[in-house]
């Protein structure tokens, strides 16, 4: 909800990309969680979230925000 509504609504569009880096600090804190768990396809799933997280913010905080 918070990586959609703001932007989609012009409501505090700034709450995008921190939604990203919350949901970013989540995600990065389930693979080391799989990995300690020695459950490598779990991990592996993550690097898509990671990557899809990592877009959304930097495309929202970087210099051509879009």
């Amino acid at each position: 909800m918070g990586l959609l509504l703001p932007g989609a609504l012009n409501i505090v569009p700034v709450l995008v990309p921190l939604a990203a880096v919350g949901g970013l600090a989540l995600v990065l804190g389930g693979s080391v969680v799989h990995l300690r768990r020695s459950e490598r396809a779990a991990a592996a799933v993550n690097l898509v979230y990671i990557a899809l997280l990592v877009l959304v913010a930097w495309g929202r905080f970087g210099p051509y925000q879009f």
